[in-house]
């Protein structure tokens, strides 16, 4: 996803979905709607209930939207939300979505080799933010990262790889091909990863090693790892392409 701003493409997008009203007088327009609250996983029961994943442990039921905007996909998505005092009916809170806006999200890639690797998905520089949305929650990393985007219209394409170190089976990379595309302004972009290739933690809490390419040089990270618990949710995990600019 090509953002110069993160928030401008997930509102945009979600006036679409859900047509927000603004007010006429500016001065009584609520501008808290137009940044999210919150990193979801939107998912649906087996009772065909659309709801979202908060973190590892909280649950929100829409009382304003009946089934998912993403069909059958379970994606993780920028939401902008306000609690309500409506029945929860056995999840954690209800809420009302105010927009919401999915992130490219995919599965973790297949290790091709360090020089393959560098052929398919590329070594161009990146640089992880801090940021409350770069976190491991739920089965997922979601990054949200900083490279150079030209005005050429080139795809980027990133990819997160085990490294198959045999001393830490739980270390990946964070790969980025910008095929040619070096030169130009720094700009945000924001991926999530499914992790479930990775070996089940049994309930165990582990270090999760993040190794990528900075424009200093390599740089690492350890995120707190459990794999996914069960949930009453069975949507088939699809790849989600962003808008035409990465994959």
């Amino acid at each position: 996803m090509r953002l110069r701003s993160i928030f401008k493409h997930a509102l945009v997008a979600s006036v679409a979905i859900f047509s927000l009203q603004s007010c006429n007088d500016d001065d009584d327009y609520d501008y808290s709607l137009l940044f999210p609250n919150a990193l979801v996983t939107v998912k649906t029961d087996a009772d065909d209930t659309f709801f979202l994943q908060l973190d590892d442990k909280t649950t929100l039921l829409p009382v304003n939207v009946t089934k998912s905007p993403f069909g059958e996909k379970e994606v993780r998505a920028l939401i902008n939300y306000t609690e309500t005092e409506d029945p929860a009916n056995g999840f954690s809170k209800a809420v009302h979505i105010n927009w919401i806006d999915s992130i490219l999200t995919k599965p973790i890639a297949e290790n091709l080799g360090e020089e393959e690797n560098d052929n398919v998905y590329g070594n161009d520089p990146v640089e992880i933010l801090n940021s409350w949305m770069t976190v491991s929650e739920d089965g997922y990393l979601t990054l949200r990262f900083s490279t150079a985007w030209g005005n050429t219209g080139i795809k980027h394409f990133v990819n997160l790889v085990p490294t198959n170190n045999p001393d830490n089976k739980y270390e990946v990379e964070f790969r980025h091909n910008a095929y040619g595309d070096v030169n130009g302004h720094p700009a945000d972009g924001l991926v999530a990863f499914k992790l479930d290739q990775l070996p089940d933690t049994n309930g165990e809490t582990v270090k999760l090693k993040l190794i990528w390419n900075s424009y200093s040089g390599e740089k690492s990270y350890e995120f707190d790892y459990c794999t996914r618990q069960s949930t009453p949710t069975n949507p088939e995990m699809t790849s989600v392409r962003a808008k035409n600019f990465i994959n």
